[in-house]
């Protein structure tokens, strides 16, 4: 019997092809496991009104761990139009089913590492003062929490009349919007607890001690945004202070952190923030690394051992329908390697990741993203590899 069982979860777009590479690619290491594969996505939604059926969560439940390809989500009217008309009159909203799956299972780690690979082109340079480049190495993780803030999905628009009361108990709130009719408001609200709080931040801090890294930084807007933000860092504080002080707690505001971006992102290690600007960051630290191709994350709830990996790209839906993939399939090999860390393969994740790294020094394979073309179907004609050449060339390599 295989020492492992996956569900696969190709969802929507590229993710299907995506996913069958990386899983040549996890074979052709070692890995040994047997894969059952989960319906999540559009198709799902079109023609169940559910993009993440009950059998889904049933078999993550079950085998605990899930490989996930991408998904595609569409605004609300866009995606009532494409509901089958059977389905269009009972009430029923799209939600995200990766969203789905996170508050679920309380998925509320969300690891993202972003890291130089030496020899891509994509990397980030800067002017080093003397006319001269430099390439600072990037080696930067984020961690996001993942179930809470803006992405909690409590919001309303023209809300009932009691959450509408409630909130003209707010003096600002009456203040600046009491005369706005109430059929004229949308709220959205950004909720963090103290627990879920504290699981990001010790998550974060014990990252930086176990690898090494010399700081934490929380990034988020305490100066406007006091509740939440300020909570953050102030727990921040007081765990570093009585827990990790070898460590040092860095505190930037998520605008400034934008700017340094692109000035020092070598000084950065290991980051935290809520859901919204750890969105943010980590999409500013994948483009230092090369952009989404090359970004992969981990959701993971360490009470019930469950976790989902999947490539932080959406589904990217007309190079689906392209006849030969031209997607790159390094960020969700780099997320299969992160699933084998969760499964303590850490040797196979070794190897797999060495594989990428030299084919990515070497510069013979290289997708259209990494020879800055624009993605259609032509770039296999100006010499950028298919999405199974370049995985066929971290299989040659392992």
């Amino acid at each position: 019997m295989a020492k492992h069982t996956i569900v696969k979860l190709p969802g929507d777009g590229i993710g299907s092809v995506l996913l069958d590479q990386a899983i040549s690619v996890l074979e052709a290491a070692g890995f040994e496991a047997e894969y059952v594969e989960g319906d999540i996505g559009w198709e799902f939604w079109k023609k169940e009104g559910n993009p993440l059926p009950q059998r889904t969560i049933d078999l993550i439940a079950k085998h605990k761990t899930a490989l996930f390809g991408a998904i595609t989500s569409k605004p609300k009217d866009a995606a009532l139009e494409e509901l089958d008309q059977e389905l269009r009159k009972k009430g029923l909203v799209y939600s995200s089913p990766i969203v789905g799956l996170r508050q679920h299972f309380n998925l509320d780690i969300c690891q993202r590492p972003t890291k130089t690979y030496k020899g891509n082109p994509l990397n980030f340079i800067r002017r080093d003062g003397k006319g001269g480049i430099e390439e600072p190495a990037i080696d930067a993780v984020i961690f996001r929490q993942n179930t809470e803030g803006l992405y909690g999905g409590v919001e309303w628009s023209n809300p009932p009349q009691e959450v509408y009361n409630a909130l003209m108990t707010h003096p600002k709130f009456s203040k600046n919007f009491g005369d706005v009719p109430k059929e004229e408001i949308s709220v959205s609200t950004r909720i963090f607890t103290r627990k879920a709080t504290e699981r990001i931040l010790r998550a974060a801090f014990d990252h930086a001690k176990t690898f090494g890294y010399k700081s934490v930084t929380v990034c988020e807007k305490p100066n406007v945004i006091r509740e939440t933000s300020g909570m953050m860092f102030s727990m921040a504080k007081e765990i570093q202070k009585k827990d990790y002080p070898d460590i040092e707690l860095w505190n930037t505001n998520i605008d400034a952190q934008m700017m340094w971006l692109t000035k020092t992102p070598e000084n950065y290690g290991v980051i935290v923030s809520g859901n919204m600007f750890g969105d943010i960051v980590s999409d500013g630290f994948a483009g230092l690394i090369g952009g989404l191709g090359f970004a992969c994350s981990a959701q993971i709830n360490p009470d019930n051992g469950i976790g989902v990996f999947e490539p932080t790209h959406g589904s990217a839906p007309k190079y689906a329908d392209y006849d030969v993939n031209i997607t790159n399939p390094i960020a969700m090999v780099a997320s299969a390697c992160m699933m084998l860390d969760h499964l303590k393969e850490y040797d196979l994740a070794t190897k797999i990741r060495s594989a990428v790294a030299d084919v990515i020094a070497e510069g013979e394979v290289r997708t259209y993203d990494m020879l800055k073309l624009k993605g259609s179907p032509d770039v296999i004609n100006q010499g950028a590899a298919t999405t199974e050449q370049m995985a066929n060339a971290i299989i040659r390599k392992l």
